[in-house]
């Protein structure tokens, strides 16, 4: 077995809010966010991208409530899904009272664009009544002119100040139930921000790198800026923003925490990359593997290796391998030998393979769970 010693990230301590039944921040699992890119007003059309969402696994999903139509479809909406929404709303206040009413778990509003006081004070006691936290969400696309006077363009230290000034509205108000976002499509900009205000508040952050690009360029952008701080402890909830179908944000930002060990979730597939050694069609046996086992939700490691030579210890290591081989491919389970496969079948046995170590991590689940009872 691996005998280095796994690295523990030490998460920085933070207070502990409630998106619905999603706990966000303390102690709790680093959630992963998207947001629907469907018209808010087509109910069925923004209700079947969420359950597509639910299905991926998502943790929670931000909605765009940018008029009052939007926010009576968004009840339609809530009553139709199970997963913790987040209203997204900009300055009209009124759109945010509707919805707290009709079971909104968190709103994305900036207090400070709401306008007058007694319009902030409305908003926040709604969400004092209701128990609903409030996501400030600062974008340097967007930052008040007064700051893009002072700065001159956007940086980091205007994104801090713009957050904190939505957090002093709150705090005037004894309002301690919300979480911060301070996102720029610069990776250094953002981190820095992030750095910068992870020092001044304890507040859980939501982190994010915004309009971080096409599927391949805002992949690596975002799992840039969000590893290295991750790595630092900084970061409470994520959503990587695509420009690409919203399910696909869910699954790298589940495979950005679990290349950090911070969640363990679904298949995580080990392949090597190919090369002429191979006894097999590494990359079409991974790529039909991957959308094969897409609904699986039980953290299984395969290792799918194409040669002799780093195949056995690879395949040793996690709960079902393969390595390549001639004539026939050898498989292992929980690090034993199994039985060798030929490379036509290689696919469906392997899926099969996986299916029954889920199946039996489930049944050693409801085991421990029975046993638990009887205690």
């Amino acid at each position: 077995m691996n005998m280095e010693p796994e690295v523990r990230i030490t998460r920085r301590p933070t207070r502990q809010i409630m998106v619905g039944k999603v706990p966000v921040g303390g102690d709790a699992p680093i959630a992963v966010q998207s947001m629907t890119n469907t018209e808010t007003c087509d109910v069925e059309a923004t209700v079947g991208q969420i359950r597509r969402l639910e299905d991926a696994g998502v943790d929670i999903v931000r909605v765009s409530v940018p008029s009052m139509e939007a926010a009576d479809a968004f009840g339609r909406i809530r009553q139709q899904v199970n997963v913790p929404l987040v209203a997204d709303i900009h300055y009209d206040y009124k759109i945010a009272l509707r919805v707290a009413e009709l079971g909104v778990d968190c709103l994305r509003i900036n207090p400070g664009n709401i306008g007058r006081e007694d319009r902030i004070k409305a908003v926040i006691q709604a969400a004092r009544d209701h128990g609903i936290p409030i996501r400030i969400g600062v974008n340097a696309g967007s930052l008040e002119k007064d700051l893009q006077r002072k700065y001159g363009e956007p940086c980091s230290d205007a994104l801090v100040e713009s957050a904190l000034r939505h957090v002093e509205i709150l705090d005037r108000h004894d309002f301690q139930d919300f979480k911060v976002s301070v996102k720029a499509s610069n990776v250094f900009m953002t981190v820095q921000a992030y750095r910068k205000l992870s020092a001044q508040i304890e507040q859980p952050l939501h982190l994010g790198v915004t309009e971080a690009g096409v599927f391949r360029a805002g992949t690596v952008k975002s799992s840039v800026a969000m590893g290295m701080l991750l790595m630092e402890g900084i970061g409470d909830t994520i959503r990587v923003s695509l420009a690409a179908d919203p399910v696909e944000e869910v699954r790298v930002g589940f495979d950005i925490l679990k290349s950090l060990n911070l969640r363990k979730k679904g298949v995580n597939i080990i392949a090597c990359p190919s090369c002429s050694r191979q006894n097999f069609d590494v990359i079409a046996t991974v790529n039909a593997l991957e959308a094969r086992l897409e609904d699986i939700n039980e953290s299984v490691d395969l290792a799918v290796i194409g040669c002799l030579v780093n195949g056995p210890g690879e395949a040793r290591e996690v709960d079902v391998g393969l390595t390549g081989g001639t004539p026939n491919n050898l498989s292992y389970v929980d690090g034993e030998k199994s039985h060798h496969i030929r490379a036509e079948d290689l696919v469906d046995e392997l899926e099969r393979m996986v299916r029954d170590k889920v199946k039996r991590m489930r049944e050693d689940e409801q085991a421990g769970v029975i046993l638990r009872s009887q205690d």
